[in-house]
């Protein structure tokens, strides 16, 4: 090199923005929820729970289900949520109709959203478990682009949490919850994310 040429600055390429920060998902909105506490000592978060919600029932596109987990839902802003006034729950994920993806409590705390249950062979799921919630009604279908969002967000936990299991809140406390319930398609997320039958209900039709 010719000693007068002058030496150019080396480049360096700014390193990508995590995915996880403490629980928090790079690509959701946030919206946290007072409603959380910690996991206990030696949890294994090996489990994500699929919910349905719509408040009211059956009612779309709203911010209700926010402000439910935010404790900041007005109860009297519709007949049905005097049959619910006082209660405190939360999900990890919330997944409304167009996919768009919102998060409530860090994935690495204990969210309330599975109640008394029971699965592979543990109790208390709030314990290890994630909870997913979709916006929608039990029992009728889901679009396609809650599919395709439920499947990137399980394709990005299973690396940074031991996930083995995806069960739906009628599978973990089964008479008590029904859903997502009969229009939940357990084909697409099991092609989608192309785990193995095991990882899935044995109830479910893979």
């Amino acid at each position: 090199m010719n000693p007068k040429t002058p030496k150019l600055p080396e480049l360096r390429l700014a390193s990508p923005a995590p995915l996880w920060t403490h629980g928090w998902y790079r690509f959701a909105h946030q919206h946290k929820s007072p409603n959380f506490g910690p996991r206990p000592e030696g949890a294994r978060t090996d489990l994500v729970v699929v919910h349905s919600i719509s408040l009211p029932p059956g009612e779309y596109g709203g911010n209700q289900v926010q402000a439910l987990f935010g404790n900041t839902l007005d109860w009297s802003a519709h007949p049905y949520f005097e049959s619910i006034r006082g209660l405190q729950v939360s999900a990890h994920f919330y997944i409304r109709r167009q996919g768009e993806l919102w998060q409530f409590v860090s994935a690495d705390d204990r969210a309330w959203h599975a109640g008394a249950s029971h699965y592979r062979g543990r109790s208390n799921c709030n314990d290890d478990s994630i909870g997913i919630e979709l916006e929608g009604l039990e029992g009728e279908p889901f679009e396609p682009e809650q599919y395709e969002t439920l499947v990137s967000l399980l394709a990005a936990l299973r690396p940074t949490y031991p996930i083995r299991y995806v069960a739906g809140h009628e599978h973990i406390a089964p008479g008590r919850k029904h859903d997502p319930g009969a229009g939940f398609n357990w084909q697409a997320v099991q092609r989608g994310t192309g785990w193995e039958a095991r990882s899935f209900p044995s109830t479910v039709q893979i």
